[in-house]
């Protein structure tokens, strides 16, 4: 769907709700198309044309009812708004595609994958505090929300991360990885493998945003929100920080972020050292899901897997996974 193409569905999309008329202004068209709009109120939303395949109806309403119960206990997230029906979400016939209208987040993203930060390092600290503080709190409220039984989301466990066919797909098979790189993925995979079955009894297990990247962490003066839920899944709590550091995993000060974003969730000394583990487990974890969107010479695939391999090799060596 090119550019065009996508601004001429989101007007399409923009029937279903009592908007008044207006040209969406493209924000990105990359795994959704989203987009500026003037929502119901005159008033700035954000407007998603969902991925066709990846989520199904039931799982972006899902997503959308989660959103508005954190936002109804105070948190600063996008809030669906109805269509003129009364739903959530709308077809766009034409596109194949979902569509749904979310209040708009205000603030800048925290950064940018593969760019330097513009803060200094004490201001990074600082925010990957406050990362850390809104991600427990995300955990926690998330915990009492009362939700539909027909509620669906993925399931980020053992077996969705690591297991024959994990959701974000077989990484160990990734068309740019040599012979001998294949085997060492593996070599993490089964080490990994027993190191969340043995964790699974204990571990902080529930709805998880699983995308708390730079791009998805928006900054206001000293605190932050979470934007774009579309990767949310029931999952290992833990997960969310190592997420959170697998942009940052080589910097010089990478432990010092991890420390802040970990002192600011709340987690003890034991707890702290598995954040590691996690940002290991999504790195492997990011070498499926480019898979299927670049060609095996790719720049962007192949930044993708050296790090996976790099990053495997540190952890099976025993090294320490943070830092330059």
């Amino acid at each position: 769907m090119n550019d065009a193409q996508a601004i001429a569905y989101a007007k399409a999309a923009l029937a279903a709700w009592d908007v008044p008329a207006c040209t969406p202004r493209l924000i990105k068209n990359r795994e959704n198309a989203v987009f500026e709009v003037a929502g119901p109120n005159g008033t700035r939303a954000a407007l998603r044309l969902h991925r066709p395949g990846y989520q199904t109806n039931a799982a972006i309403r899902s997503e959308l009812v989660w959103s508005q119960g954190l936002a109804q206990a105070g948190m600063a997230v996008p809030c669906p708004l109805q269509t003129r029906d009364g739903d959530v979400i709308a077809s766009v016939a034409d596109a194949g595609r979902i569509a749904s209208l979310v209040t708009w987040s205000e603030g800048a993203p925290l950064g940018e994958g593969g760019v330097p930060f513009s803060w200094d390092t004490d201001k990074q600290a600082q925010l990957y505090h406050a990362l850390g503080t809104e991600l427990a709190r995300l955990h926690r409220i998330s915990d009492t929300l009362s939700l539909p039984d027909w509620f669906e989301r993925p399931r980020l466990d053992v077996n969705g991360l690591l297991g024959e066919s994990p959701l974000w797909g077989r990484f160990w098979e990734n068309a740019a990885l040599t012979q001998v790189e294949m085997a060492l993925l593996q070599e993490a995979r089964a080490d990994l493998q027993g190191k969340l079955q043995a964790l699974s009894e204990e571990a902080d297990f529930g709805l998880i945003h699983a995308d708390a990247l730079r791009e998805n962490v928006f900054v206001q003066g000293d605190n932050v929100s979470l934007i774009d839920f579309d990767d949310g899944a029931f999952g290992f709590r833990l997960y969310d920080l190592g997420v959170a550091m697998s942009q940052n995993w080589d910097f010089p000060n990478a432990s010092e972020l991890a420390a802040a974003l970990c002192e600011g969730y709340g987690l003890d000394e034991k707890s702290a050292a598995l954040v590691p583990v996690f940002t290991v487990i999504r790195a492997l974890a990011s070498c499926g899901w480019c898979m299927p969107r670049y060609a095996p010479n790719d720049p962007a695939l192949i930044t993708y897997t050296n790090r996976a391999v790099k990053i495997a090799k540190r952890y099976l060596d025993g090294k320490p996974i943070y830092g330059a």
